[in-house]
């Protein structure tokens, strides 16, 4: 089954259930991913798993960024509500990798492409990120990659 077809039957399962919260997170996830659909022009055939993913992982970089925004702001009961949006998100993505498993990673790419010093981080960013699409969270390898190029 593909990620969208589960997006779409736990919608109908949340709406059946009376999960308020859980049925409007995936209600934006679904109209993200059609419109990204509309956007790529591929409103016929669908996106793939990955096209999904990558929806899934901006809903869930925006959530972050709105947790920091609010706890900043002095507002934790609205940091803890895209919390739990986060949560409900994290379902559809694949299973996120340990901070090991990305440093090992790393220091594969950082071997591969002979980056030395802080001055080579976007040359090993790029090929990181490519790896590790949708299975880390972008701002651990920044740090991680920082850190082994110290």
């Amino acid at each position: 089954m593909s990620i969208k077809q589960k997006i779409s039957d736990d919608l109908k399962s949340a709406m059946k259930a009376g999960e308020t919260e859980k049925r409007d997170v995936l209600r934006m996830l679904d109209s993200m991913v059609k419109n990204t659909e509309i956007e790529k022009k591929k409103r016929e055939e669908g996106l793939t798993d990955e096209e999904v993913i990558e929806v899934v992982t901006r809903a869930v970089k925006q959530r972050k960024d709105s947790i920091a925004q609010y706890e900043s702001g002095g507002r934790p009961e609205l940091a803890e509500k895209e919390q739990k949006e986060i949560d409900i998100l994290m379902a559809y993505m694949p299973e996120q990798m340990g901070e090991e498993e990305v440093r090992k990673i790393v220091k594969e790419v950082i071997s591969e492409t002979g980056a030395q010093g802080a001055a080579s981080i976007g040359k090993v960013m790029g090929p990181a990120m490519a790896r590790l699409k949708g299975k880390a969270d972008g701002t651990l390898v920044k740090k991680i990659v920082e850190e082994e190029l110290k």
